[in-house]
């Protein structure tokens, strides 16, 4: 198909894999597919893919560029050992099966895995070649030069066929004849061309791997149903077919532990659709589903799974009983929004998790008005169908106003709140800021307006200028409503993360997770305070109550990713940071966490790698680029470490640098009276990372100085 070469990345100064289309499938495809296709597969960001660095046409060529990795593929192993150990033939699969999984969630079938295309680096597995497959497919998945998509040894039978609209399915079958040849020595179907081989994977029987080695039968079952001939009798997903080569006892479905089956009493409420003809009308179905949870949550003895896990599925076709497994709930709630005019129409059903089946579903059909009576009586009806007992707060479950225009804004203020990025969270406050002028005395709007500057606080704005307006705000919110939990938790980060009153923090966060145990928030910001008063492992469990209930949220696995790193769990935080990439590709924070374990653990070329892919995406930002000074130091790459910590000083001229991230870099080059500069700034900007001093790694070249341990009790730190 092509020719690979070792070439030379002149802008980037590094070595490249550069693949060059041979001229006559060049011709075949065309640019414009090529281009289309390589620029899916370049959007996807694994730790188990490797990505496309660039592409292009020159001279009717078409080429690709991915990183040169040293290393060797998985047939060059294979050719040779020939059988592999069974423990590290599961861990390869499940490797390449986390990234297919991750691919297919985006849309993108790679068509064409096979020992080739899976490179051997530093021991893991990484999956080459992403969007080829599809890019060379025609009609009938053949091309015109009679080259076929795919490897005849490891293609699936729909696939052999030349169905071109094959999906993941497709791959978890040729993974499954890698499985087979790593476990066996052999491909499992074998021919003198591919036609023979293709016929006898429709005409003979699955072969079992136990009759070529001894093998546990479970492993012989798993590697039988990858290969079933037809799709439907395969894994669902990827996802599915690497939790099942996980060795006995440690398969989970939760993303910590082994889980059993769900308490009757936990619930999850997926976002309601909106069936307004404008689509502008999608706030509302939003906010009503946010509503519903949030009234929800206060009814005591009820688990409801947060918001951010919930809305993981929405605009997807959802099979209940999966949600039920991901989110570990018993019961799940759907339905839709229909907003005409001054009338809606809301529909809600509710399902049961293991079953499927729906155990109670009711219309409501009112005016406009009646919006705040329609969300007690649906969350009545909902608890009534699940048989609990509701508690004196029962009277309370929605936040009361009468106020529609302003009830209205709010809901928008937290739509665009949710996107979590700078242009969102300050449209978000200005919303806030006109409920007030419509409601004065709206209790959840000042709460708004708190969590909007706790976000924006230290990576967009400098923290003596975010966390005060954030205090006022819900000072307010409480002096207006005293058990409004979401006010509790942003004064709570205000006191631990900027005016370091741990102890005060404390007790403002141990009683919002008792008042409402189901605000995943109040969890999350509670463990993150709590290693600043010595109770690490408490902020450890803090940190997996928050990921219980909200088991799809990224930044909840960061968190516990990051105590585990404070805890010189390495191992566990290199996991958790991976676990963490599965939830969200471009979280650049878990690959600084990954980076950061490889780091401690005296591997600085693979903490280096870690902590360039982490600067490299779009979402990072540039204070973290003292993190790759980190790597650099103990490589004796000084010249370079300097360069960036140069950059990043004229930077931090311009717009706000974290003072204490850069003083980690200057740490590690030994330039200790400069880091301390830097410390002593952040120290007078109330900068939130330094609660952290005593517990993270980077600082730990200054432990031995005296201004250390002046600084550690100035901050107050246990």
């Amino acid at each position: 198909m092509a020719i690979v070469y070792l070439a030379h990345d002149l802008r980037h100064d590094r070595k490249v894999a550069l693949k060059v289309l041979n001229p006559e499938i060049s011709a075949e495809i065309g640019a414009d597919r090529f281009l289309r296709e390589i620029k899916m597969a370049a959007g996807l960001t694994h730790p188990h893919i490797l990505p496309v660095h660039d592409s292009g046409e020159a001279d009717g060529l078409l080429f690709y560029v991915m990183p040169n990795m040293e290393g060797r593929s998985l047939r060059e192993r294979l050719d040779a050992e020939k059988q592999m150990p069974l423990d590290e033939s599961l861990r390869i699969a499940r490797e390449v099966a986390t990234a297919l999984d991750y691919a297919h969630r985006q849309r993108v079938i790679h068509r064409d895995i096979k020992p080739e295309n899976i490179l051997l680096h530093e021991g893991n597995a990484m999956v080459a070649d992403f969007g080829i497959g599809k890019a060379l497919s025609g009609k009938d998945g053949i091309t015109q030069t009679g080259l076929a998509v795919g490897t005849p040894a490891y293609m699936s039978p729909e696939q052999s066929v030349g169905e071109r609209e094959v999906d993941g399915r497709s791959d978890i079958y040729s993974l499954g004849c890698v499985l087979y040849e790593m476990l066996t020595g052999e491909v499992p179907f074998t021919g003198p061309n591919p036609q023979a081989i293709m016929t006898k994977r429709f005409v003979s029987p699955i072969p079992h791997v136990k009759a070529m080695r001894d093998v546990p039968e479970g492993i012989d079952l798993v590697v039988t149903r990858a290969l079933a001939k037809s799709p439907v009798d395969r894994f669902p997903t990827a996802a599915q077919f690497a939790e099942a080569l996980r060795p006995a006892g440690a398969q989970r479905t939760a993303p910590d532990a082994a889980r059993t089956a769900p308490a009757a009493k936990t619930i999850a409420v997926l976002p309601l659709a909106n069936m307004s003809a404008d689509p502008e009308n999608e706030y509302f179905s939003d906010g009503m589903t946010e509503e519903i949870i949030g009234a929800l949550s206060k009814v005591p003895g009820l688990q409801v799974a947060s918001r951010i896990s919930c809305f993981s599925f929405k605009g997807k076709e959802v099979d209940i009983r999966q949600v039920g497994e991901k989110l570990g709930v018993a019961s799940v709630v759907t339905g839709s929004v229909r907003k005409v005019g001054n009338r809606i129409r809301i529909t809600a059903q509710l399902a049961n998790a293991e079953s499927g089946y729906h155990l109670w579903t009711e219309t409501y059909d009112r005016q406009l008005e009646d919006v705040f009576a329609i969300q007690d009586e649906l969350s009545r009806a909902i608890v009534e169908a699940l048989k609990i007992r509701l508690g004196d707060s029962s009277e309370h479950l929605v936040a009361p106003t009468t106020n529609l225009e302003a009830y209205n804004l709010y809901l928008k203020g937290r739509f665009f709140f949710y996107r979590f990025t700078e242009p969102g969270l300050r449209k978000s406050l200005e919303l806030f800021q006109h409920v007030l002028l419509q409601e004065p005395g709206y209790a959840r709007a000042y709460s708004g307006i708190a969590d909007c500057w706790c976000e924006l606080a230290d990576d967009w704005v400098a923290p003596d200028d975010a966390y005060p307006r954030a205090k006022t705000a819900a000072t307010t919110a409480l002096r207006l409503d005293p058990e409004l939990v979401e006010a509790m938790t942003s004064i709570g980060k205000v006191l631990g993360w900027y005016e370091w009153d741990f102890a005060g923090a404390e007790r403002q966060l141990r009683r919002a997770v008792e008042l409402n145990p189901n605000y995943t928030e109040a969890h999350w910001t509670f463990g993150s305070v709590l290693p600043a008063v010595g109770m690490l492992g408490e902020a450890i469990a803090e940190m997996k109550k928050a990921l219980t209930l909200d088991p799809l949220h990224p930044h909840h696995s960061r968190w516990l990713c990051r105590l585990l790193l404070y805890a010189k769990d390495y191992a566990a935080a290199i996991a958790q940071g991976q676990k963490t990439l599965e939830l969200h590709s471009d979280y650049f924070h878990a690959y600084l966490d990954i980076g950061t374990a490889y780091l401690a653990q005296g591997d600085a070329e693979k903490a280096l790698d870690w902590y360039q892919r982490s600067q490299g995406l779009e979402t990072s930002v540039r204070s973290y680029d003292a993190y790759i000074v980190r790597a650099l130091a103990p490589l004796d790459r000084l010249d370079e470490a300097e360069a960036i910590l140069a950059r990043l000083e004229t930077e931090s001229e311009q717009h706000y640098i974290r003072s204490e991230i850069l003083a980690m870099g200057y740490a590690a080059v030994g330039n200790f009276d400069r880091a301390f500069a830097c410390l002593e700034k952040a120290f007078q900007a109330r900068s939130a990372g330094l609660i952290f001093l005593h517990l993270d790694s980077g600082f730990e070249p200054l432990h031995h100085d005296p201004r250390y341990a002046d600084l550690v009790k100035r901050i107050g730190l246990t």
